[in-house]
């Protein structure tokens, strides 16, 4: 099993989007996955759940997230038969108190394919871990079990469900959440836009893991081996970006370029290689060459925008390619939802499944080259 996280320092690349989109690729050609929604903005959560029955599990767990210990007296245990949230899952750490011995079962979304919602009050968790990480220093447990608790449920639920892969969705910050969720995945890798923040936002990237590397070097030195074992046995990985979600254009009389992206795009794509080899310390991509790192992940398969599909999938919660058939089965079943999308411009062209099914060919594309990085891990 490994655990991998999509990560940028910029926000609105459509990182929610594809992470969602690579599960159900990964999905299809056949592996387990589980999704963890660590963004308190809940995007990859809204992909793939109606915001009713989300409501209804954040409403059923709100007494937990108050007092867990008070409300857990009070429940009899029904709570953890029905799919939970992250927070509520690290509630009994950050509150300081035992971990459930049940874990609730996480949300089918489809075949080989689950998902354990995000919670807009995760940034309680993150406030716990700043007061605690001095802690974790002094091998103090409680303070190791706050900042490996992640880790240590994405591990618990791929032992009991049989996970190959866990993908971890993140916020666009370099704060202290995201700096203990990248510090104890395995791999990760960086969806960019051809603009000039993606270049600054993977020079941030470096930097940072090169500051977060020194200090758990410096834990890991300080902290016995039982300890140390919570940890993953190499610090995070990188394993690439891609260029997600940039608009084709190719001017009459211009050279086209390998990615078919304007000039004006271009020449901040072809300066992402040099930005990674340059800030991105050779010890958080060992094993995959230079080369291959100077190249995005996939090639060209999903560089361009999907244009409204996205929105459309996620009006239907489905993966792209699987609209036809997803609103197909809606309007035999639901035709007064079909009716609702339609009035607020949701109306589907049977015209484009044949650019629908290129897009899932597209995806697959990009997954079976991701999972070539991530065996050299």
């Amino acid at each position: 099993m490994k655990i991998i996280s999509v990560f940028n320092n910029k926000g609105g690349v459509g990182k929610s989007t594809l992470t969602y989109h690579l599960g159900h690729s990964l999905a299809k050609l056949g592996k387990k996955v589980l999704l963890l929604d660590m963004d308190p903005q809940c995007n990859l959560t809204i992909c793939a759940l109606m915001e009713e029955e989300l409501h209804h599990i954040w409403q059923a767990e709100d007494a937990f997230i108050e007092d867990f210990e008070a409300a857990n007296r009070v429940d009899s245990g029904d709570i953890l038969t029905q799919t939970r949230s992250i927070h509520f899952l690290l509630k009994p750490a950050e509150d300081g108190i035992n971990e459930v011995e049940t874990l609730p079962p996480p949300r089918i979304i489809g075949t080989n394919i689950d998902l354990v919602p995000g919670r807009l009050s995760l940034h309680k968790y993150e406030n716990r871990i700043a007061e605690r990480w001095n802690g974790v220093y002094q091998g103090d447990n409680l303070a190791i079990r706050t900042i490996t608790n992640i880790r240590g449920l994405s591990k618990r639920y791929a032992d009991s469900l049989g996970y190959d892969y866990i993908l971890i969705d993140t916020s666009p910050s370099l704060g202290i959440l995201n700096k203990v969720i990248m510090s104890t995945v395995d791999g990760f890798f960086v969806p960019a836009q051809p603009d000039m923040f993606s270049l600054y936002g993977i020079r941030n990237i470096g930097n940072a893991l090169e500051v977060w590397q020194r200090e758990f070097n410096s834990i890991y030195s300080l902290i016995s081996e039982d300890k140390r074992s919570k940890f993953p046995s190499r610090f995070v990985q990188f394993l690439g970006y891609t260029i997600y979600n940039s608009k084709k254009y190719t001017r009459s009389g211009q050279e086209e370029n390998e990615y078919g992206l304007a000039q004006a795009h271009y020449q901040y794509v072809s300066r992402i290689p040099a930005t990674i080899l340059s800030f991105v310390s050779e010890a958080n991509r060992e094993g995959i060459t230079d080369e291959l790192i100077s190249q995005p992940i996939g090639g060209d398969a999903i560089v361009h925008t999907h244009n409204t599909f996205p929105a459309m999938a996620q009006a239907l919660k489905c993966p792209m390619w699987d609209v036809p058939t997803r609103y197909a089965d809606l309007a035999r079943q639901n035709p007064d939802y079909i009716e609702l999308l339609n009035q607020n411009g949701f109306e589907y062209n049977r015209g484009n499944n044949g650019r629908l099914q290129e897009i899932g060919h597209r995806y697959e594309r990009f997954t079976l080259d991701l999972l070539e990085r991530i065996n050299l891990l």
